[in-house]
């Protein structure tokens, strides 16, 4: 049998087309929710037309904090000793497909093994190869290397970096985001979205790194209020950093400036619309690295490190957080746009077709 662990919105977006993939096929899965993020997700799976979780591990408020996660984790691994065969049924020979750095795919596979099942580990291979950026994703990332056995690549780079550990490398050729994308630009034409009346960028984050303390959160309100000093600013509240800037009293200094408009999160069809319509983005985000990758749209990533490759040095830009890169990025934003990525091989396809003998194992 084929499992999917699942707990974050970004998570279930890159796994929606492998979803998608297996059921246009007729390959049997089980969806099974950590219950990590629950706003939105109902919105996700209308998106793509998918169906809820067979099984939802946790049924309480999103976890946004490291406490809440550790204690969360805890109980999540204390009910998958306890209710094993509610969870997994009798299956021994499945395999519990994760995905990316979250806490969700790290407590997935941790599931895997304690019901002795194989790990797929989707969106592998990637490095930024400092432990620190970003935190606490690098090292999710590498304890799950060591409980993987297929490791799901997008890329040559990614495959090279989990050489040395066992287990099945599958070079996916991208990430399963393209196919996500995809989907969504066949749809996005019939739905409203608010679109400002000038041009704008948008600016979406939300990393750890950038909103665990004041003075983090600080920097990243001064660079993007600079910004809008000179180009209107679309600001997508995710549920995180709005917290921390009602904690940090910095929520009306964007409230106030004149150039720049909260939103609240969209559901993804209608985010891609209004990113395809931006100037450029302001992100600390992965997934927001690779969609602009794909789409050619230039983005300035707000981070120290990143452990993706795309787009970098072209469209996308690494801040460092040093004040001339960004004012570089902001004057001349239009020398990074490119052309639009076409892949002629899907690897939600891939990895749909990689699983398909775990579909037709009996169980025991």
């Amino acid at each position: 049998m084929i499992h999917i662990v699942i707990g974050t919105k970004a998570q279930l977006i890159k796994m929606a087309p492998v979803m998608r993939m297996l059921r246009d096929g007729g390959l049997p899965y089980r969806f099974i929710s950590t219950g990590q993020h629950r706003d939105t997700m109902e919105d996700i799976l209308a998106n793509f037309r998918l169906p809820k979780p067979d099984y939802v591990l946790y049924q309480g408020s999103d976890i946004t904090s490291i406490p809440k996660m550790a204690i969360w984790g805890i109980r999540i691994l204390w009910k998958t000793l306890w209710r094993r065969r509610e969870i997994f049924g009798n299956d021994r020979q499945g395999i519990v497909l994760v995905h990316g750095d979250t806490f969700s795919t790290l407590l997935g596979a941790l599931m895997a093994k304690i019901g002795r099942l194989k790990v797929g580990h989707v969106e592998s291979g990637l490095r930024s190869h400092n432990l620190l950026h970003p935190f606490p994703e690098e090292i999710t990332r590498l304890l799950t290397f060591w409980l993987a056995d297929y490791y799901f690549c997008p890329g040559d780079w990614a495959v090279k970096n989990v050489q040395k550990y066992a287990g099945h490398k599958i070079n996916t050729g991208a990430n399963t985001l393209a196919d996500a994308l995809h989907m969504a630009q066949s749809t996005i034409d019939s739905l409203d979205v608010d679109f400002p009346s000038e041009p704008y960028a948008i600016a979406t984050l939300h990393r750890f790194e950038n909103i665990y303390s004041r003075q983090a959160l600080q920097r990243i309100v001064d660079i993007v209020c600079n910004i809008a000093d000179t180009k209107k600013i679309l600001f997508i509240l995710h549920q995180p950093t709005q917290k921390k800037l009602h904690h940090f009293d910095l929520y009306q200094v964007l409230e106030q400036h004149p150039n720049i408009e909260l939103r609240e999160r969209y559901d993804y069809f209608r985010f891609i619309k209004l990113l395809s319509q931006a100037e450029f983005v302001i992100s600390d985000g992965g997934s927001n690295q690779e969609e602009c990758y794909y789409l050619g749209k230039p983005i300035l990533l707000l981070r120290q490190a990143t452990e993706r490759q795309e787009g970098l040095g072209e469209n996308c830009v690494l801040s460092h957080y040093d004040t001339n890169i960004i004012a570089d990025f902001v004057k001349n934003y239009s020398t990074h746009q490119r052309e639009q990525v076409h892949f002629i091989t899907t690897p939600s396809e891939i990895i749909a077709n990689t699983c398909k003998p775990f579909s037709t194992l009996p169980s025991r």
